[in-house]
């Protein structure tokens, strides 16, 4: 999209024709890496919808867009390109451009798309920024951010709960604790550090945003020596999930499976 405006402010070419050449090459790319014929099928739908509709809409809204502030531009353009690149990914598709390329380069990496967009639009944004201005250069830039940042979230959601890993040499107390208190259900590992080759059990759970710091005094009180990371995790799916606040759980009562670990604050989900 960013070359065919450039390419369009300069030479004149219809910006839908122009974005439909440019991601020719670019799809036959995704073609290899990114699902052949479902991917095709998909991105070929999105690519001839936008770029039909990019030149049709061209004549209902304004070139300099709906308001004049450059930053209200930036911000929703981002946000709303966002949202519908990253229902397009979840579809298994692109919007074509530098788009695919962006997937291609997280497939094989693994990098978020934010960073990726960085990268790929970068030169464009450059470009953009000698021909058009380094003020639109810089809301260009945050355009992008967000857009990346955007995508990320809709593909992946927000990081509802955090994992723990302990490493300790008293697994039971620790596991007994944090049962009785979180009502939290622990898997544990048999580990050995590889420098010293001593033996120690490698802890696991998964708890609320809420209670991360009730787990982490809970642990320390029983062996200062634990050594504790904390994740961030979007999604737990099975386990056994606790409705209940720490002031009111009831101990005798038994734990209740569900599907899926929900945003309450008040649940918990059973790492084993």
């Amino acid at each position: 999209m960013g070359i065919a405006v450039i390419i369009n402010a300069m030479l004149g070419w219809p910006l839908g024709l122009t974005m439909l050449i440019f991601n020719i090459p670019l799809v036959i790319l995704g073609f290899f890496y990114l699902g052949r014929y479902n991917f095709l099928i998909h991105t070929l739908t999105v690519v001839l919808i936008y770029s039909f509709g990019a030149d049709l809409l061209a004549g209902w809204l304004p070139a300099s867009g709906i308001t004049d502030d450059l930053l209200l531009n930036a911000i929703y353009g981002g946000v709303l390109g966002g949202i519908g690149s990253g229902l397009i990914y979840r579809g298994n598709g692109t919007s074509g451009g530098t788009g695919i390329l962006a997937r291609v380069i997280q497939f094989r990496t693994g990098m978020p798309i934010n960073q990726i967009y960085l990268f790929t639009d970068g030169i464009v944004v450059l470009i953009a920024a000698i021909l058009f201005g380094w003020e639109i250069g810089l809301y260009s830039l945050i355009t992008l951010f967000i857009w990346g940042v955007v995508v990320d979230y809709v593909l992946e959601g927000p990081s509802v709960v955090r994992t723990a890993t302990i490493i300790t040499d008293k697994p039971q107390e620790i596991g007994e604790a944090v049962l009785n208190r979180l009502r939290l259900g622990v898997t544990s590992w048999s580990a050995q550090g590889m420098f010293t080759a001593t033996k120690h059990t490698l802890l696991f759970c998964t708890v609320s945003r809420a209670d991360v710091d009730t787990l982490k005094s809970t642990i320390l009180a029983v062996d200062p020596d634990a050594f504790v990371v904390i994740g961030h995790g979007h999604q737990a799916i099975g386990g056994v999930i606790r409705h209940a606040t720490q002031e009111h759980i009831s101990h005798d009562s038994p734990p209740q499976k569900e599907e899926e670990y929900t945003t309450d604050s008040t649940s918990h989900t059973e790492g084993s």
